[in-house]
């Protein structure tokens, strides 16, 4: 059988040792039994230094739906597209999320083989994966291979057969890769622990063998290779009438803690002292303080040599507890993973000796410090800037990010006129679950889902964004200003008019649109945004918010009121005179 483990397999056996990373023997081995082909693919991809630790190590097995003429290219289709797809997702995606998409798109692709001809018909496939990554493993499933993990001494099945319940239908999938356009994967996940094995096996073999010889393989054969080769050719012995394959991976170390190295180096280093310009720290020289939050603080810096100007940020000396330096340096390795278009760089420091980060300094203002100077924005303004803010929210969106604080502070204009998106602080990622050094948001940006206990999602940054764009044309924000640890009450936005009389009617309703209450009459999607911003007047929203007179010119709706009061009173006034 052609199957991409063996080089991969022999690869990750050669590589150097290091006490520090996850190490993994595995074995393979595949038979085509009394088939007249084998069926069946096994693979697995091992990569090296910051990848090994970012995305893991992946296994998989598949079995192309039996007696279809392309069940094997089904199965070998998943397996490769699997292995190289799933390194390209975002470092900043989960596992669950990077194994779905790619796994999504393997479905469509074979859906879209079968309704071409009939010799395509049925092409579908299982599949049984798990990622090796740090301290944990995960599990993603669908059909009826399986996957065991062996424990001091104890077998456990970590999937579920997708077969139908009754008993004349119990060898016929009802889930498969390519058998229906909704895919539906199962997902499980746990805590490695040195010395586990996990086996990967097809039908063929735990049909024949049963768990309790599966077992007995693997207390009788320690090598990887070996109790691969024993598990096919014992299954063949005892009568297997399918294609047997298996995969067995040993854990032979773990990393050395279960968050990221770079997690573990921050918390070994020290934070600096409240620093004072012209002091040096690490080769850099303090110029300025630009700002100090609650927990943290922000230094322009230079390097000594060269005079490039930095921006270097801390924690306040007193505010060095395990949450607060597990946060910072969580945000620094976001921060590592965005484009540097529309965002700052993050630098290396070799000399760094204490804990902190630097970043690309940039001179210009954010927006909230252009409103306090008094800027009047146009409505022209507006587009451009609503513009490039959500292209770089659209971009953390796609790499699996929630910014969480989306606020005219936080957006910064160079001198150039490029916008960037600022302060990753309380930003959620996918791929980890991320630790709060202060609040998660502003509550005059919050949504208003939040207050209740919703989690931020895409949707809650894209009404942070419409509240944002919102206060810089008419410095109000549309519900009014929420103070912390206020439980406001969301009533309905006030349209930009009562403040801007001179906003265009189809600018008014993205705005509104973009602030409403429910997340069901707001944007979806960025892009959705973005779209009816460069509309504009060309293509307005189809259903505009019809607004009260009341609410769209308040003089005009007085006088009227005042005018039909006094046409009152003169009728009143004839009325009597007349008795």
């Amino acid at each position: 059988m052609n199957s991409p483990v063996e080089h991969l397999h022999k690869h990750a056996r050669g590589a150097d040792r290091a006490a520090s990373r996850l190490e993994v023997s595995l074995g393979h081995a595949s038979q085509q039994g009394p088939r007249p082909r084998n069926e069946d693919f096994v693979g697995a991809a091992t990569p090296e230094g910051a990848e090994l630790a970012a995305k893991g190590m992946l296994l998989a097995v598949a079995d192309g739906v039996g007696g279809h003429a392309h069940g094997r290219e089904a199965a070998e289709q998943t397996v490769r597209s699997l292995l190289a797809d799933y390194f390209s997702t975002p470092q900043t995606w989960g596992v669950e999320k990077s194994i779905d998409t790619v796994l999504g798109a393997v479905n469509r692709w074979l859906l879209g083989q079968s309704s071409k001809s009939r010799d395509y018909a049925g092409m579908a496939t299982t599949l049984t994966a798990v990622v090796l990554r740090g301290r944990r493993y995960y599990v993603a499933h669908v059909g009826d291979s399986r996957a065991y993990r062996w424990r001091a001494g104890e077998l456990l099945r970590l999937t579920e057969d997708h077969t139908w319940e009754h008993p004349e239908l119990s060898n016929v999938l009802c889930r498969a890769i390519g058998l229906e356009p909704r895919l539906l994967v199962d997902h499980d996940d746990g805590e490695l622990q040195a010395g586990d094995r996990f086996v990967l096996v097809t039908d063929g073999v735990w049909n024949a063998l049963g768990e309790a010889l599966i077992a007995d393989v693997l207390h009788a054969q320690p090598d990887a290779q070996a109790a691969a080769d024993a598990l096919t050719l014992d299954a063949l012995r005892r009568g297997a009438t399918d294609n047997c394959t298996a995969l067995v991976a040993n854990v032979d170390a773990l990393p050395a803690d279960n968050l990221r190295d770079r997690l573990a180096d921050g918390r070994r280093l020290p934070l600096p002292p409240r620093l004072k310009v012209g002091e040096l720290i690490d080769g850099l020289r303090v110029e300025e303080l630009l700002h100090e939050s609650r927990m943290t603080l922000l230094y322009r810096v230079t390097r000594v040599g060269t005079n490039e100007t930095l921006v270097l940020k801390t924690l306040r000396p007193e505010e060095g507890d395990d949450e607060a330096v597990s946060a910072l340096v969580r945000e620094e390795w976001l921060a590592r993973r965005v484009p540097g278009q529309g965002f700052p760089r993050v630098f290396d420091h070799p000399q760094r000796a204490h804990l902190y980060y630097l970043m690309s300094w940039h001179e210009g203002e954010t927006l909230k410090a252009s409103l306090a100077r008094g800027h009047r924005y146009q409505p022209h303004e507006l587009v451009v800037i609503g513009r490039a803010l959500l292209k770089h929210i659209g971009t953390l969106h796609r790499l699996g990010i929630v910014h969480r604080d989306v606020k005219p502070d936080n957006v910064h204009v160079d001198r150039s006129g490029l916008l960037r998106l600022l302060d990753l602080g309380v930003a959620a990622a996918d791929a980890e679950d991320l630790a709060e050094i202060n609040n998660p948001g502003t509550p005059s940006y919050m949504a208003p889902e939040l207050f209740a206990g919703v989690a931020a999602n895409e949707a809650s940054d894209l009404y942070a964004c419409g509240v944002t764009l919102y206060e810089l044309l008419t410095r109000k924000y549309p519900y009014g200003e929420i103070e912390p640890f206020q439980r406001p009450n969301f009533g309905v936005p006030v349209p930009p008019t009562r403040y801007r009389p001179d906003t265009p009617e189809w600018l008014e309703s993205v705005l509104l649109k973009a602030c409403a209450r429910e997340p069901k009459d707001r944007f979806e999607t960025a892009q959705e945004f973005l779209l009816a911003l460069e509309r504009g007047a060309d293509r307005p929203l189809a259903t505009r918010r019809r607004m009260p007179l009341v609410e769209r010119n308040p003089r005009l709706a007085l006088k009227i009121v005042a005018g039909a009061s006094l046409l009152l009173n003169v009728v009143l006034i004839f009325l009597l005179s007349r008795h």
